[in-house]
């Protein structure tokens, strides 16, 4: 008889976004006549820029064509959008990155989860707590991560490092020693940053207990701050113990269109092993690639028009998270982020739990946002709510909050 992976057993009931949209849907359905301001998942609500819907239309209409018709893309994805990458996100910042150390893919989420394939079974992780929930989880579907125990709202085989307002949600280096560290910065759900001499400590760490890092740079698009790098490359060493994971879904609106890349060194090694050629192998036997249309008009949003419209894109949202930011602020809440990325961090007020507040701004106020402890345990008594609504809605959110403070 076949047999299931019983790790999936051990995970705390429902990915926590279904969690919401399942609670969302229920009092929608019984309350139609409320107006609901969603700044829960951090979706993007603009439409995908001229420049790379241009491109959209004109490489479908490559498509069409017999001498410009494209298959199956390669491995690594198309050489024009790598290079791409290569000359904007990397040599520009005095990173040295190589084209054929870049893998295309469908996004930051799907590479997030699926590179823990090529770490043994028995590798032991290290998180910044509260963490985007897909670090932890691939690695529980993979049985890595222990027990998990309710209580607690932790599983025994994770090290978690708290990043609270105690300690300006700066992880602290842990003293147990991992295998590998995930880092996500700007932070996701915090909206907080490392500055590159911070970012630097854990590079030098990583070197010195041979841990590898896999650091998250989907919202680098929104730093502002001169001292926050804006790639794990820019300090000295991470090639030799870090893997970058970049997305185009934030900074370019491809939420609904799926594109993004992985960047493994060829420093990068576990004795004489090349994760490279590890992740090669994966990549090459598991996915069949992101659709030539989509890596093309991928490599539009690097062109000097989208450049232009993708950044006063990001401006927009920026803006919003301005507005949430002084309106939070201004209603009396302590407000963390919102500065270097399109999330905003909030202490609950008077120590109330943070579903609780979850039900109080969907049930009184009609807004939506996302617990923190869904994020783990030090997520408890915050909130995060996203700056991709429109600019009517988000002040229109701040506006009830004001006016109804619990």
């Amino acid at each position: 008889m076949f047999r299931i992976n019983e790790n999936y057993l051990k995970l705390p009931g429902s990915y926590l976004f279904s969690t919401i949209g399942k609670k969302v849907g229920e009092y929608s359905s019984a309350n139609p006549d409320k107006e609901i301001i969603r700044m829960g998942i951090g979706d993007v609500t603009l439409p995908l820029c001229p420049a790379v819907i241009e491109r959209l239309h004109s490489a479908v209409d490559e498509m069409s064509r017999q001498e410009t018709f494209m298959g199956y893309a390669p491995d690594l994805g198309y050489e024009f959008l790598r290079n791409a990458i290569v000359e904007n996100d990397y040599k520009a910042r005095g990173c040295d990155i190589s084209a054929d150390e870049i893998f295309v893919s469908d996004g930051a989420k799907s590479d997030s989860g699926n590179i823990v394939d090529i770490f043994a079974e028995d590798t032991k992780i290290a998180v910044t707590d509260p963490v985007y929930p897909v670090y932890v989880d691939s690695n529980a579907m993979s049985g890595r991560t222990g027990a998990y125990d309710e209580a607690a709202e932790k599983w025994s085989g994770v090290i978690y490092m708290p990043c609270t307002s105690e300690n300006g949600f700066v992880p602290e280096l842990p003293r147990e020693t991992p295998d590998v560290i995930y880092l996500c910065f700007p932070n996701n759900p915090t909206g907080t940053t490392l500055t590159t001499e911070q970012l630097q400590v854990w590079v030098d760490y990583a070197l010195k207990v041979g841990a590898v890092i896999i650091y998250d740079g989907a919202y680098e698009a929104y730093i502002t701050s001169e001292n926050v790098p804006h790639s794990i490359y820019q300090c000295q060493g991470a090639e030799a113990c870090a893997i970058e994971i970049r997305s185009f879904s934030k900074n370019a609106g491809f939420t609904g269109t799926r594109l993004g890349f992985t960047v493994v060194p060829k420093a990068l090694k576990c004795g004489g092993v090349s994760l490279h050629a590890l992740w090669a192998r994966r990549h090459g036997t598991k996915f069949n690639g992101a659709p030539y249309i989509i890596q093309a008009a991928g490599a539009a949003v690097y062109s000097p028009e989208g450049r232009k419209q993708t950044g006063e894109q990001i401006a927009y949202y920026m803006n919003n998270a301005k507005v949430i930011r002084e309106g939070l602020i201004g209603a009396g809440y302590d407000v963390y982020g919102g500065v270097d990325a399109p999330y905003i961090w909030m202490k609950t007020p008077e120590g109330m739990k943070s579903w609780d507040f979850f039900d109080y701004l969907l049930e009184e106020l009609n807004i939506v946002g996302t617990p923190g402890s869904g994020f783990g345990p030090s997520g408890e008594g915050y909130f995060r709510l996203t700056a991709f609504g429109s600019a009517e809605n988000t002040v229109k959110a701040m506006e009830r909050i004001k006016a109804g403070k619990a």
